[in-house]
């Protein structure tokens, strides 16, 4: 019978596999197993050594090639290690052979985010849709992950207890998946029947890849208490909260961060979280400028506003962190003016490629806030006099 279970202990020590294939960089792949590590770490295990292979493909049994295996077979033995984790999504019969091979816990991309996503689910909704989102990812697996205690050859007497056990347990599996569909989609009609009762408040949304910012920036926008902290996904559920920027009220929400490689799968049982994206007149696209790799996390995100058709919204992105941008890149011989002209290029650059809809701020030393108030209050007051003119507000 299939159990669920959360995969990872606190403290537990891993390793990382990243492979460099046919269209990328060592340096890219370093770069992804450091995010890799951050979400092992918000998962509460301990990375302690990362492996990494060039090969134009993963290999079809084991991902990683047999002599990389055994170099990392060698490593699991003498230093004690607990868990392996692969940077991209592998097969049911991979991760039986890499078990059967390693014998410790074997978890790619997809169920270490998974298991994150399970630990912070707080509301009935969000744990209906980590549960479905892990049934679902699952499911395709059973058949691998079953293998080794299938007998082998075919023919009369070929079907052993294995097969008989792997499709009882493909039945429980998409009865569940069933039952957990119906159960979120009447959660869905109650959320939906609650966004409709909000009447005609201009809707914005706060969006961007994950630990930018954004419940930092909610709480500082609404003055309200939205759990923040410097680990990935600390925001799993939708936060909804009326502002009010003189006189002029509207409906801010914080919503779940962005990710590469975001599970297809998650994506697909959040979709009603993400409703909120797709329901909002504005985007306020929240950006870690401090981050080296900000300019791909923006990339990423546009995708799946292009995925979620959302990219056609009006968008103010907010590139954050300001101060963490200059710590990074300021020494401290730099001349002010220098330095200033720093920010000045940074600051055209992308007031170009946004038309002018962006703003640099600081949200932890709240540093530019205003401006930003008074460009999101600029769009809020645009929509209004579109939307309502016969109420002839006047601003």
């Amino acid at each position: 019978m299939i159990e669920k279970q959360q995969k990872i202990k606190n403290e537990e020590k891993a390793i990382l596999v990243g492979l460099v294939q046919k269209d990328q960089t060592q340096e890219q792949v370093n770069e992804y197993l450091d995010e890799l590590a951050f979400l092992a770490e918000t998962a509460g295990a301990i990375t302690v050594r990362r492996f990494t292979q060039k090969m134009p493909h993963p290999d079809s049994k084991t991902f990683v090639g047999k002599g990389k295996l055994a170099e990392i077979k060698e490593y699991v033995v003498n230093k004690g290690v607990e868990l392996i984790i692969f940077d991209d999504e592998l097969t049911g019969s991979q991760i039986a052979n890499i078990q059967k091979e390693l014998a410790i816990t074997t978890l790619d991309r997809s169920d270490l985010i998974l298991d994150i996503f399970a630990r912070r689910a707080r509301t009935a909704q969000a744990k209906v849709q980590v549960e479905l989102a892990q049934y679902q990812y699952i499911l395709p697996r059973l058949k691998g992950m079953w293998s080794h205690l299938e007998r082998q050859g075919g023919g009369i007497g070929s079907r052993g207890p294995g097969e008989t056990e792997i499709e009882t347990d493909r039945r429980i599996v998409k009865d569940k998946i069933a039952l957990l569909r119906r159960r979120l989609s009447e959660i869905d009609k109650q959320a939906f029947t609650q966004r409709k009762d909000r009447g005609e408040f201009i809707r914005v949304s706060l969006v961007g890849y994950t630990n930018v910012g954004k419940s930092t920036l909610m709480n500082l926008l609404s003055k309200s208490e939205v759990f923040a902290e410097n680990k990935l996904f600390a925001t799993l559920d939708t936060t909804t909260r009326k502002v009010v920027f003189e006189n002029t009220p509207f409906l801010l929400s914080d919503t779940v961060g962005f990710i590469r490689k975001l599970p297809h799968h998650l994506v697909e049982s959040f979709k009603s979280t993400l409703d909120e994206v797709r329901e909002a007149d504005i985007l306020l696209h929240v950006v870690d400028i401090s981050h080296a790799q900000y300019e791909e996390q923006i990339g990423i995100v546009n995708k799946t506003l292009q995925e979620l058709k959302a990219f056609d919204k009006p968008i103010l992105t907010i590139f954050n962190k300001m101060d963490l941008y200059e710590t990074n890149n300021f020494d401290e011989w730099l001349d002010d003016s220098i330095k200033e002209d720093i920010r000045r290029e940074l600051k055209e650059k992308w007031s170009n490629i946004t038309e002018g809809n962006c703003v640099f701020i600081s949200a932890l030393e709240r540093r530019n806030i205003d401006a930003l108030r008074d460009a999101i209050l600029t769009k809020v007051r645009e929509i209004y006099n579109i939307r309502y003119p016969y109420k002839a507000i006047h601003f």
